[in-house]
């Protein structure tokens, strides 16, 4: 968890993070779930990490429309417990009329939750 948050981090704070492990032997099953503060970080992060190699495996990165934690999460920490119950990530502030798209700049992006999986 703590590589995949340090390489992660380059893009904006990492508020959370689900490392899917196996039930059985609590080995990584080699994704997670990693929501940012930002939802701008999410999007530097998948147009930055999917498809690049490290150490020595391509690694997949998008978007989470509807994320949901783990069931099994009695022991949580208040932290945890509040983004579970507020839903991770902090909304992106509205645009300013200085962020106003260009005519050459008309692809919508899609707001979803901050998460990213990879």
């Amino acid at each position: 968890e703590g590589d995949v948050i340090c390489v992660f981090s380059q893009y904006g704070e990492v508020v959370n993070i689900n490392l899917v492990r196996d039930k059985k032997t609590g080995k990584s099953k080699g994704f997670c779930f990693l929501c940012y503060e930002d939802q701008r970080s999410t999007i530097l992060a998948v147009d930055n990490f999917n498809g690049i190699k490290i150490k020595g495996r391509t690694i997949r990165v998008d978007h989470v429309a509807n994320y949901r934690p783990p069931k099994d999460s009695d022991d949580l920490d208040e932290v945890t417990k509040a983004l579970h119950a507020k839903g991770c990530g902090v909304k992106t502030p509205p645009h300013t009329s200085s962020d106003s798209l260009s005519e050459d700049d008309d692809v919508p992006v899609k707001k979803q939750k901050g998460e990213v999986c990879s």
